[in-house]
């Protein structure tokens, strides 16, 4: 199966925060927010495979920025790395000054996809190649994020975690 850059499964959602999608400080609920995010990265992880993804977990997610109604909002997502079935997908959303047109980050997430075949058993998924630093980077965060999610789920000992051990040695 070839290695794919993160490039390739980038997805990039753009849409206007409407006055059904708020709250009552008139700001994008925080569950719109996220459905969008899943979508994003669900197509993104797709694209990466060629395969049924079903999201696994939702890792990590910064409310940083409020996004007001009418605000326009980027969603873009890409694979970060891929392991065996699972991939992990990074998110960065972004808002656009109405007048100026600058976009400002507002919030990030990190989701986890498996890969699946028609039965829903989990199937193997291809490598990531990361290009640019930032695509480096998050893709060797994201081997430390994972061997501290199993360590926390009991599924790794201690001194199997060895990202996790370099960091601390």
């Amino acid at each position: 199966m070839a290695a794919k850059s993160p490039e390739q499964s980038k997805t990039i959602m753009t849409d206007m925060v409407l006055p059904g999608e708020t709250n009552p400080l008139n700001n994008l609920f925080g569950g719109e927010l996220l459905a969008r995010m899943d979508r994003a990265a669900s197509i993104a992880a797709r694209r990466h495979c060629r395969r049924i993804v079903v999201t696994a977990s939702v890792n990590h997610v910064a409310f940083s920025r409020a996004v007001p109604l009418g605000s326009v909002v980027t969603v873009e997502a890409k694979v970060s790395r891929a392991f065996n079935t699972s991939m992990e997908v990074f998110i960065d959303v972004w808002i656009e000054d109405r007048e100026s047109g600058a976009k400002t980050k507002a919030n990030e997430g990190i989701y986890t996809f498996v890969a699946v075949d028609e039965t829903g058993k989990p199937i193997e998924v291809p490598e990531v190649l990361p290009e640019t630093k930032l695509e480096k980077d998050r893709y060797d965060a994201a081997l430390r994020r994972k061997q501290l999610s199993l360590l926390l789920a009991g599924k790794i000992k201690p001194n199997d975690a060895t990202e996790l051990k370099a960091l601390f040695v």
